[in-house]
């Protein structure tokens, strides 16, 4: 089974870090505001970046580090690997 680590882009221009098993039920989740209290509050938010990874343990340590980047690097790692919208940096 394959697990994925992945970066919302929330209405306020914010960015939410998750990890999942099935990333468009998980948006859904998100975008419904049955997702975690934080999406819940910053409606709407867009898939901006996922990541597939072995393993459930690693999924958890991905989400980790990536939560602990600046959002100058979380936008890098959106540009270089994620969907990508440059009108955002500006949010």
């Amino acid at each position: 089974m394959a697990y994925f680590v992945y970066m919302l882009r929330c209405g306020d221009g914010s960015l939410y870090t998750g990890s999942t098993n099935h990333v468009p039920h998980r948006l859904a989740m998100h975008q419904s505001g049955k997702g975690a209290k934080y999406t819940r509050s910053h409606l709407p938010v867009e898939l901006a970046y996922q990541e597939e990874v072995p393993d459930w343990p690693s999924a958890l340590r991905r989400e980790a580090e990536i939560k602990r980047f600046s959002r100058t690097q979380k936008l890098l790692l959106i540009q270089k690997k994620g969907i990508y919208d440059k009108d955002a940096e500006s949010r």
